[in-house]
Parts: C-alpha cells; structure tokens; sequence
C-alpha cells in the first residue's frame, strides 16, 4: 500500500509561528514550480496547533514538492530534532483537508 500524505509533528519547543512561517514559504516555492492555480488545488494540507501537527497531502506532484519544500524549510530553520515526519498509508483515517493556498 503507498502512503499519500506526510505527517509532520512538533515538539512542545517549536514555536507554531514559525510552523506557520514555513508553511507559507512552502507554498510559494510551490507556486513557483506548478503555477498558483495548480497549488491552490492540488497542494493541500491540515494544520492542528492544538496537537502540533501538520498533515500534507503528496497523491500529486504539487503536494509531494510542497511537503519536501515545508521539510527543508523546517530543517533549516527549526532543525531536525524540532519536528519528526512519517507517511500515512492510504488506509489510515485522515482528516478533512480545510487549508489549501
């Protein structure tokens, strides 16, 4: 089974702002590389700052370059112990994608 989505999940040090900060330039990059209308439809994702997680759509190209963008964005500047990543399987219950550009 292939996962289709990318969970990223923060420590209680990581400050949601800068999470948010991320997100945006992700978004951006992405717009740069498949046209504004292509990642207002195609790169969705969940963001809960409640329970500090972040949940990407990748079934597309927009989506997957998206995520890897948010990734190195957040290794960059946050650092790699402040976030962990995993994909989730298709079969998994997943939440109502709200957020897109």
């Amino acid at each position: 089974m292939s996962a289709n989505k990318h969970r990223f999940e923060f420590n209680a040090a990581t400050d949601m702002a800068d999470v948010d900060a991320a997100l945006l330039l992700a978004l951006w990059g992405a717009e740069s590389l498949h046209g504004e209308s292509n990642v207002r439809i195609d790169a969705q994702y969940f963001l809960d700052e409640g329970r500090r997680l972040c949940i990407i759509d990748t079934s597309n190209s927009a989506g997957r370059d998206f995520s890897r963008l948010f990734h190195g964005y957040l290794c960059r500047e946050l650092g790699k112990d402040a976030f962990t990543v995993s994909r989730v399987e298709n079969a998994d219950p997943a939440p109502q994608f709200a957020a897109s550009v």
